[in-house]
């Protein structure tokens, strides 16, 4: 078994949960972790979880397990309610659109990282024009694709009991609005290079 990985037995109800957790990066299993698990397994939104371990309620979340005292084949015990089936459907067309933000965001940041190249001179100046119009385009897909799924998610509304949704939507709304402000910086950096690169060969036209 590796050594920062960690099996332990979870009581929730009737049912007990075996859970092998693995720390991320190498580190230790964290609290989150078991915390993530159990939503998963269980059904049991975090913000509605209570782990309880030798009476204690655990909270500090990116506390390592091993400093509540948790060792490999300890025993705990969760306390909480799950969603509603109804909350449950919605949650989920949350976390597809969640997964479509994040792969238009990575679509983002390869664009931002190429213009990043263009301006450190990883291209001849001569294609550089043509690149930087094809990163626009880029950009202004990416754009248009975060707009799209603020329209989508303005059309969802939630009952006030289903904070779980209210709570996800309120962040991935927020999520992608810091991503179009990025789509107008890197629209921005795009036309500030083209200028620069236009001016520098005037120049030498003349």
């Amino acid at each position: 078994m590796a050594e920062n990985t960690i099996t332990v037995t979870v009581a929730y109800g009737t049912a007990k949960h075996s859970i092998t957790l693995a720390g991320k990066d190498g580190a230790e299993p964290v609290l989150k972790d078991l915390s993530e698990t159990l939503a998963e397994m269980t059904g049991v939104p975090i913000p509605s979880q209570k782990i309880i371990f030798k009476g204690k309620s655990l909270r500090e979340m990116d506390s390592a397990l091993s400093s509540f005292g948790v060792k490999q084949g300890c025993k705990l015990m969760m306390i909480g309610k799950r969603n509603s089936p109804e909350e449950e459907v919605e949650l989920k067309k949350l976390k597809d659109i969640e997964k479509s933000v994040d792969l238009t965001a990575k679509k983002l940041e390869k664009v931002d990282g190429e213009l990043t190249g263009l301006r450190n001179g990883f291209l001849a100046k001569d294609l550089q024009a043509e690149a930087l119009s094809k990163l626009d385009q880029r950009v202004k897909a990416a754009a248009e694709q975060f707009m799209k799924i603020l329209e989508q998610m303005d059309t969802m509304t939630f009952p006030e009991n289903f904070s779980d949704c209210r709570m996800k939507k309120k962040g991935l709304v927020k999520t992608v609005q810091d991503f179009l402000a990025q789509c107008d910086r890197i629209e921005a950096g795009i036309s500030d290079h083209l200028a620069k690169i236009q001016s520098k060969n005037l120049a030498l036209a003349d």
